[in-house]
């Protein structure tokens, strides 16, 4: 019998009880942020195995303590049994931290601060560590002063040109109160000084202050490689950035027309509506603290939009196709939705995925990395058949020589192949009828038919 849920960043799987440290660091990276499950009992794939009561009956009595004394700040866990199938399971379980960052006392503040990172649990960089300090204190990066600046950073035109684009009718006029009232500006100590939301919104010089706060968008030869056609650095405000990375991304697609009466329509190859919010998703969302560039990637068979830090919340592809939405930068959210940006909070990737069902196209699909999120939308072409030579395929069915069943990581490791290529060809390999699969996620599994 499978369990009811997938692992995710707030349910962890564990076949049998492991060592207190590797306990302790799971729930430590659930505390640090949306807090979550460890279910012991159950394999990576979601098999209910179960563990033995005394085992379980032991762990209760002994674990709540060692957590509570390896943690800083101290960690009280809930620790239960729960039956499925007659079969036990125990279940190690805490809520969303308001102390953050918690770490292993033993390791220290900077080595011992561990996070959820899909299914995975990793060790926090400096800049994750000092964004839990914020959450701690409730502030947000982008309302947080910028120490150079001063009021005179920001550019009055550019503020009275969204002041006149809102989506409601009520003027306005620029005063300390207003700039106060969007986060575009705050005080501390007798000074007023621009907020990073104004400076990246509004601002005279916006990579001055924030160097790597822009998008370089590339259109690259064939379906993987660096070999560029048209490469652009998009710079200046965030609403710059997205008129030009989005005239970019339409001008390198093909296009397609239909008579309706008297005019000619043109249609893209993709649903326009999906390249708009990704882009969105990408600029609104992103974490302004890594000192990274957004970039987005044009190839024959996909666009790949690459964002800076993980999601901001217990957020995986199937919620966000529900509508959950997590808000990182509030400020900025604010004003892209006002100047009619934005219609609804969580409401882009329903947009993504309808309009791309409506088409009758490959769905998209969205993955959290190590310290970034990757929104790929598949052009037209990569819905039709793709034709991959015999030398391509042979080297995955030689690797059942030695084994049973593979998985995509067995390809990626031992071909030296990406994931976009193996995924392809062994979905290839499938509907060829040379191999089957079984599972879902990361426990999917490939098999030879019998």
């Amino acid at each position: 019998m499978k369990y009811p849920d997938v692992e995710s960043s707030t349910l962890e799987f564990k076949q049998e009880m492991p060592q207190n440290e590797q306990i302790v660091k799971t729930v430590i990276g659930f505390c640090n942020q949306n807090g979550g499950k460890l279910i012991i009992g159950v394999t990576d794939n979601g098999s209910i195995v179960g563990l033995s009561s005394e085992k379980a009956a032991m762990a209760i009595e002994s674990l709540s303590k060692a957590i509570y004394d390896a943690s800083t700040p101290p960690i009280l866990p809930l620790v239960y049994t729960q039956t499925i199938d007659d079969k036990t399971l125990l279940v190690i379980e805490v809520s969303s931290g308001t102390n953050k960052p918690y770490y292993r006392k033993s390791e220290g503040l900077e080595k011992g601060t561990y996070i959820r990172l899909g299914s995975m649990t990793l060790r926090a960089t400096p800049d994750l560590i000092e964004e839990l300090k914020w959450q701690a204190r409730g502030k947000e990066f982008d309302r947080m002063p910028v120490y150079e600046t001063t009021e005179n950073d920001l550019d009055e035109k550019k503020i009275q040109e969204f002041i006149q684009s809102r989506n409601f009718q009520t003027t306005a006029k620029i005063s300390q109160e207003f700039l106060r009232s969007y986060y575009l500006i705050t005080q501390e100590h007798a000074h007023t000084y621009a907020t990073t939301a104004g400076i990246l919104l509004f601002g005279k010089k916006p990579q001055y202050f924030f160097s790597e706060a822009m998008i370089i968008c590339s259109h690259f030869k064939g379906i993987e490689g660096r070999e560029a056609i048209a490469s652009i650095d998009c710079e200046g405000t965030l609403f710059e950035q997205f008129e030009r990375a989005f005239d970019f991304i339409i001008s390198r697609l093909s296009k397609s027309f239909t008579i309706e009466g008297r005019r000619r329509e043109e249609i893209l190859e993709i649903p326009q509506k999906a390249i708009r919010e990704a882009l969105l998703n990408m600029i609104v969302h992103r974490n302004y603290h890594q000192k990274s560039p957004s970039k987005i990637a044009i190839y024959q068979n996909r666009i790949e939009f690459f964002s800076p830090g993980t999601f901001f919340g217990p957020l995986n592809e199937q919620t966000l196709k529900l509508g959950l939405s997590f808000i990182r930068n509030t400020a900025i959210c604010k004003t892209f939705r006002e100047a009619n940006y934005i219609e609804k909070m969580g409401s882009g990737f329903i947009t993504i995925f309808k309009s791309y069902e409506e088409r009758g196209l490959k769905p998209p699909s969205i993955i959290e990395g190590e310290g970034f999120v990757k929104c790929i939308l598949p052009r037209e072409t990569a819905s039709k058949e793709e034709h991959l030579s015999e030398d391509e395929l042979q080297p995955i069915l030689a690797l059942f020589d030695v084994a049973v069943e593979i998985t995509v990581a067995d390809v990626i490791k031992r071909l030296g192949l990406s994931r976009t290529t193996a995924g392809r060809r062994l979905n290839t390999l499938i509907k060829l009828g040379k191999l089957k699969k079984k599972g879902a996620g990361r426990g999917t599994l490939y098999f030879l038919p019998k």
